[in-house]
């Protein structure tokens, strides 16, 4: 093949093998330009009244990209106290972030939270339970709250595993109980000035923009302090070809015609927030495997890579696609998926991790079986490239399954410098925590 670049970075193939030599493989990759041009895509968002951005940080939560999401404007919406506790450590002061989590933290973990919402963390209630715990402290202190609110309707997730509106998910406070929770926390003089929804990641975005509908509807009814509505995150990326990738200035368009629309019936005026986290940084990353072996069965032949489904799960989580390269030892670029080149000459191989686990595969089908790759034949010792990995990859991985070791991660800053941005585990590390017990 002529062509060197591939991806929607157009990564050039030949810094694979400078990568692999210096760091050694599987081992993950970044390109700050990717994430810092996603960054001002959402920015540009059309909106009413104004627009906060916050990026989902569990999608990846490396201190080097959060430094980078945020040195671009964007605020944090974390998932958990520790999410919050390590963007903290990273440089990132907690009134820039928002806390949305299932956890109802007591004890120590009580007062941590205490301290970071006294420090300028947004507490995002998520439960009845949540807001009768922080009610007190937080008329005490004169501190409003946000609301995340479950819709009670069908989801806007590409899968079910990925739908967080629907009666089979379980996050934010029913609309059904908003009213008993508004009518305690108007007795308190607790004030609500946020609400949020968010229906799930990837799927249609039509289900989008009728949650914008539907939440306007009832901030209208249940919500007549709240200043600010967040429709959540989940846009949608295009990872493979032939996907189709969110429209942003046309989401962008709608919500702020919504907007406009509910202040000339209510005289209000309301921020929006949006939280995406996929959309900022899936298509920055790849991963970088390297061929260790060949097989061949009756039905199928094989590629054995040396990193597979503790470095990314959502394939066997979710049925989800990324796309892949081959990449010589030189540095040639053989075949690209995402880029469908070549057209001709391809062979179907299965592409499968080291893992004692017959579900480790990069493609598998909706039965979970594994699902043969169209692509340029390799030798062992070549490279396999997984696309559209820079989101819920390295942040969400089973690592250390079968005492694997967490690779290290590589960022290719804009200036095109390759810089390691974590190292790879040693094996110290695996058992480090573990207490040398005799029984």
């Amino acid at each position: 093949m002529s062509i060197k670049q591939f991806g929607p970075t157009k990564l050039d193939a030949t810094i694979i093998p400078q990568i692999a030599k210096q760091w050694g493989t599987p081992v993950y990759l970044h390109d700050q330009n990717y994430i810092e041009n996603s960054c001002q895509q959402l920015l540009n968002m059309p909106n009413a009244f104004g627009l906060h951005v916050r990026y989902a940080m569990k999608a990846n939560s490396d201190r080097t990209v959060l430094r980078v999401v945020t040195s671009k404007g964007l605020d944090l919406d974390c998932s958990s106290l520790d999410e919050a506790a390590r963007a903290h450590a990273a440089g990132v002061p907690f009134s820039r972030m928002m806390l949305t989590t299932q956890e109802v933290p007591s004890g120590e973990e009580r007062t941590e939270l205490e301290a970071m919402v006294k420090a300028g963390l947004k507490y995002n209630v998520c439960s009845m339970l949540q807001f009768n715990l922080i009610a007190d402290f937080a008329k005490a202190n004169q501190i409003d709250l946000s609301m995340r609110v479950h819709p009670g309707a069908a989801g806007g997730g590409e899968s079910a595993t990925r739908d967080t509106g629907s009666e089979y998910s379980c996050f934010g406070v029913h609309l059904n109980d908003v009213p008993t929770v508004k009518a305690k926390a108007d007795e308190m003089g607790l004030r609500f000035t946020q609400v949020h929804v968010h229906i799930g990641s990837g799927g249609d975005p039509e289900k989008w923009r009728q949650n914008i509908d539907r939440e306007l509807g009832f901030v209208k009814t249940y919500f007549p302090e709240a200043t600010t509505v967040s429709f959540g995150g989940g846009l949608k990326v295009a990872r493979m070809p032939g996907e189709k990738q969110a429209d942003i200035a046309s989401l962008g368009a709608y919500a702020k015609q919504r907007i406009e629309e509910f202040k000339a019936a209510t005289g209000r005026e309301l921020q929006m927030e949006i939280e995406p986290g996929t959309f900022v940084v899936a298509n920055s990353g790849h991963i970088i495997t390297r061929i260790i072996d060949k097989k061949l069965t009756n039905e199928l032949n094989f590629l054995i890579v040396d990193g597979g489904m503790e470095l990314l799960t959502r394939p066997l989580l979710y049925g989800s696609e990324h796309p892949i390269a081959i990449v010589r030892q030189d540095g040639t670029l053989l075949s690209s998926e995402y880029d469908q080149t070549p057209t001709a000459g391809l062979k179907s191989f299965g592409i499968v991790g080291r893992c004692c686990e017959s579900g480790d595969s990069v493609r598998l089908d909706n039965d979970g079986n594994i699902v043969p790759v169209l692509i340029a034949e390799p030798e062992i010792g070549d490279y396999v490239v997984i696309g559209g990995t820079g989101a819920y990859s390295e942040s969400m991985s089973p690592e250390n399954y079968n005492s694997h070791r967490k690779p290290g991660a590589v960022m290719k800053t804009r200036s095109s410098e390759l810089v390691q941005i974590r190292k790879k585990q040693v094996r110290a590390q695996l058992t480090e925590n573990e207490l040398d017990v005799q029984l």
